[in-house]
């Protein structure tokens, strides 16, 4: 229970970063101020400013709101696929199941961080094409994820209940199997959002995610590069950022993980 608390906690701060700077943030993030860049900590500035003069708090709080949504979408995304194919392969067997593993092994055969930047690369920067990105490689993770813990539930009394009073297999899956499933699902999803959000960072720290003017932590990463040795803040401050919400989702995952496990 500790876990989860000091994860909710962790991903809630961030949240709420977000959310705020959806309304204000100290400073404009967008407006270039040349005459006061690299500033240090001050009452001010207490991130101090990068080297074009924009405020590092507020460029934080912008950035969560730009990286938290991309992962967000992009484990929705996954899910909204990925589930619907693992009760496909469960509840039909054979060879409808035999193909979803086997094209899930295709996708699994190439590193997800090296898939997400050749398919960013093919279709371009932006956000829209990195949550593209980071969804596809989610896609088979959520399907094993379904199929795994769907498959054994077929052989249970209540779905042969279920089909003798004339249900079909598509009403059993939605009705029966899913909510089953719901609580493991929702656990793998908090895993996925620590990935996403690396794999997002990622992505803006090669170039191939948001695009300037536009916040994201990976982004001020990747900027920070050339003046780590004079000004190590500028990248101190957002990898701490994703050090510690990708800790959150992590945690969160591990704790609700151990909860579920019935040899816990």
């Amino acid at each position: 229970m500790r876990m989860i608390t000091i994860g909710a906690a962790l991903v809630a701060l961030a949240i709420t970063a977000a959310l705020v700077s959806l309304i204000w943030t100290p400073y404009d993030v967008i407006t270039v101020d040349v005459a006061h860049r690299l500033l240090p900590v001050s009452a001010a500035h207490p991130l101090g400013t990068d080297q074009l003069g924009r405020d590092m708090l507020s460029m934080i709080m912008a950035g969560a709101r730009v990286s938290l949504a991309v992962s967000l979408l992009a484990v929705a995304a996954a899910m909204a696929v990925g589930v619907p194919i693992g009760l496909l392969a469960a509840g039909r067997g054979g060879w409808v199941d035999e193909a979803v593993m086997r094209a899930g092994d295709v996708l699994f055969a190439f590193p997800s961080l090296l898939l997400a930047i050749l398919l960013a690369t093919v279709l371009g920067p932006g956000a829209f094409n990195a949550v593209l990105a980071i969804a596809l490689f989610n896609v088979p993770v959520f399907a094993r994820v379904t199929r795994g813990a769907a498959i054994g539930l077929w052989q249970r009394d209540f779905i042969a209940a279920a089909r003798l009073a004339g249900k079909g297999r598509f009403v059993i899956s939605i009705e029966h199997v899913l909510p089953n499933i719901a609580a493991i699902l929702g656990v793998q999803a908090t895993i996925q959002l620590s990935l996403a959000l690396l794999a997002e960072a990622g992505l803006s720290y090669v170039g191939l995610g948001v695009q300037p003017p536009y916040p994201s932590w990976g982004r001020m990463l990747s900027d920070a590069q050339t003046l780590i040795g004079t000004a190590p803040r500028l990248a101190i401050a957002p990898g701490c950022a994703i050090l510690l919400v990708v800790l959150g989702f992590a945690l969160i995952g591990d704790g609700l993980r151990d909860r579920l496990d019935p040899r816990g």
